[in-house]
């Protein structure tokens, strides 16, 4: 079974916004076996808008439309729907009612005659109620095709999605299961990745695809299979996957459905009852934020220094300023001072410590962009290890976290 999404909305294609609502209904499609052959984002136009969906109409059982529903003369979604449909606008008093009651309860400004231009609804369609807005959804048929019209707005649209949408498709269309695994890879690229298990690749199953999903030192391998039978596809994915393990299982550190790495150390910390600290240069906080992100992060993370400028890690981390003279701030020397005193201060177990060259100058160091150290202290000792991470400064950053993340996880393992 096959679907498509269109977004509406110029916001979109001139980049203001990003198009996030397609990613979620695709994800929430393909949980559902309904695969997604198209995404198109089109403009506020009538004609432009028409056109795709009639090329969407000869290819897909469901479309989905997310855009174009406010009350502006810039919103043509249902006008334009109407035509396409050959139907007219009426009001719906159902609609008109909730619309009244938001205003009444939540919103602070006084409803107008615009607002209640959303409970104009064309008379072919079934109308799903927006618990969350003022626009509701549309779901409309054409020579065997459901078109489902969303607003824009992403909380909005989840969940119409979630409690509307999927809940008609699962009633009115048969389809089959798609089942994914996919298993989290750090500290080898793809290609070296592709090397190690190409013999159990070349001997993947028939229903069994494999897709390698590289980003910023860390690679997701997804297993995919469709068929009918649930069972036996997630019995031949489950097998298939555990002769990964002998193969490369030095660099798995979880699958997908399980947490990420960060969450991972978290947990392990937890456990152990031990603590970390961060004293972070380039990475401007980055690695405190990601493990603060994870509800529980008292219990482990003492806190962090981000000792962006030199005179900060010589003030408040107490690197010695003849170290930084002799070696520069972007070096081994450096990267475990900051470790080991940040460990210090803070009183901790384990401590990271970045510094390096994200660019696009130099700064206080003669080293090429995208040159970094991360510093690792544990309980026994301390280090500090030399990458380079390119010359993107985005992802040199995020590289960057992800390798410490690393790093650390292999150490808490030892103890």
């Amino acid at each position: 079974m096959q679907a498509e999404i269109i977004t509406i909305g110029d916001e979109i294609l001139i980049g203001q916004i990003v198009d996030s609502n397609s990613a979620f209904i695709a994800k929430e499609l393909n949980k559902i076996g309904v695969s997604v052959y198209q995404i198109t984002s089109v403009q506020d136009d009538r004609q432009h808008i028409l056109d795709v969906l009639r090329a969407a109409n000869q290819r897909s059982q469901v479309v989905i439309i997310t855009g174009g529903l406010g009350p502006t003369k810039d919103d043509i979604t249902k006008h334009t729907l109407c035509e396409y449909f050959d139907d007219t606008l009426v009001q719906n008093k159902d609609v008109l009612s909730h619309i009244e009651m938001l205003f009444d309860k939540y919103i602070s400004t006084p409803i107008s005659d615009l607002n209640r231009l959303q409970a104009l609804v064309p008379t072919k369609a079934d109308v799903l109620q927006n618990d969350f807005g003022t626009a509701p959804g549309l779901w409309m048929e054409k020579e065997g095709t459901s078109f489902i019209s969303l607003p824009g707005v992403p909380f909005e649209m989840k969940g119409l999605i979630s409690k509307e949408v999927l809940p008609r498709i699962i009633r009115k269309y048969k389809r089959p299961h798609i089942i994914h695994k996919t298993i989290m890879t750090y500290g080898l690229g793809e290609s070296a990745i592709a090397n190690s298990i190409e013999d159990w690749e070349n001997s993947l199953p028939a229903p069994i695809r494999l897709a390698y999903l590289p980003s910023l030192g860390r690679v997701r391998l997804r297993l995919t299979a469709k068929g009918e039978n649930k069972k036996s596809l997630q019995d031949l994915v489950n097998i298939e996957a555990k002769k990964l393990y002998p193969l490369i299982g030095d660099i798995i550190y979880g699958e997908e459905e399980d947490e990420s790495l960060e969450a991972l150390i978290a947990n392990l910390l937890t456990q152990k009852e031990m603590t970390l600290a961060t004293a972070e240069s380039f990475t401007g906080g980055k690695i405190a934020e990601q493990l603060t992100a994870i509800p529980g992060a008292s219990n482990y993370f003492k806190g962090s220094v981000v000792s962006y400028a030199t005179e900060t890690k010589i003030k408040l981390l107490g690197v010695d300023e003849d170290l930084i003279k002799t070696h520069s701030v972007v070096s081994e020397e450096v990267a475990v001072a900051m470790a080991r005193n940040a460990k210090q201060i803070l009183d901790t177990d384990f401590a990271i410590a970045t510094t390096g060259n994200a660019g696009p100058t130099k700064g206080d160091s003669e080293e090429p962009v995208g040159t970094v150290f991360i510093g690792i202290s544990t309980p026994e000792h301390t280090f500090a290890q030399k990458f380079t991470m390119g010359n993107h400064r985005e992802r040199i950053v995020q590289k960057s976290v992800n390798k410490a993340f690393e790093l650390l996880q292999k150490e808490i393992l030892k103890f």
